[in-house]
């Protein structure tokens, strides 16, 4: 399919897991990716492997993402779709009783007030094209408790989606879509890292996801193409949950 034929994509955390899996999805699909990582060996790596543009950026710096959405502008033209991806779970966010306040406000930097500045500074582009359709990552947590809480990490994602809520319904009249994407938890390096580290608390994760595996991260790729494309034209202001069932069970199958 070439549902994203010379769209330009600007994608955040896309040197790994979702934001790369992501990166070559919309590439197959046609777009012109721009691929944004702090990490400029694993940024470039990406953007090489997908014929896209790498551009270094720190998410928490308004400046960067300032000058990452004009270097797409520049070079691409227009700025069609924003992924807003990066994202942190550090082993320090634990429960609230645990969780330092320096803690907290790391994960509240990258993973909320980064998908709050990008789509400050995108959207102005999307309003002067009269289109454009924004991802932002959530999480399942935003709509489920958890006994082994990372507390700082699902306030953060609660904030994505209330804000991509808000932001829907807001730019919905002006052709802008925004959405909040809500994995359930992928086999990705920081799922793997808490498998090493902590395989009782991995094995808890596990168990209550009805389809009986994390998801790939390919497969989370596949909706965010979709609600990017045209496919998804109806589809704004929404929770997006693609969990393989954990947010739906009462009593997960033997």
């Amino acid at each position: 399919m070439q549902r994203l034929q010379d769209r330009v994509a600007v994608i955040t955390g896309a040197g790994s897991g979702i934001g790369l899996a992501t990166a070559r999805r919309f590439a197959e699909e046609g777009a012109k990716v721009v691929c944004v990582d702090v990490d400029e060996e694993a940024g470039a790596k990406a953007a090489n492997e997908v014929g896209g543009l790498f551009v270094k950026a720190d998410v928490t710096s308004e400046d960067d993402v300032v000058r990452m959405y004009e270097t797409a502008h520049a070079t691409y033209g227009g700025v069609d779709i924003a992924f807003n991806n990066a994202g942190i779970s550090p082993p320090d966010d634990d429960s609230i009783l645990e969780t330092g306040i320096d803690a907290w406000r790391r994960v509240q930097e990258v993973n909320l007030t980064s998908v709050y500045l990008c789509c400050k500074h995108v959207i102005p582009y999307m309003r002067r094209q009269g289109k454009g359709s924004i991802i932002n990552t959530a999480s399942f947590v935003a709509v489920m408790g958890s006994a082994t809480s990372q507390i700082s990490y699902t306030a953060s994602k609660g904030g994505v989606l209330a804000m991509s809520r808000e932001l829907g319904v807001q730019f919905a009249r002006e052709g802008i879509r925004v959405n909040a994407l809500c994995p359930g938890p992928v086999n990705t390096p920081l799922l793997r890292e808490l498998f090493a580290k902590d395989p009782e608390r991995a094995q808890r994760r596990l168990v209550h996801v009805p389809v009986g595996r994390f998801a790939e991260a390919s497969e989370i790729a596949a909706a965010v193409a979709f609600l990017a494309s045209d496919d998804a034209s109806f589809i704004t202001a929404s929770e997006f949950l693609v969990d393989g069932g954990i947010s739906g069970a009462y009593v997960t199958p033997l």
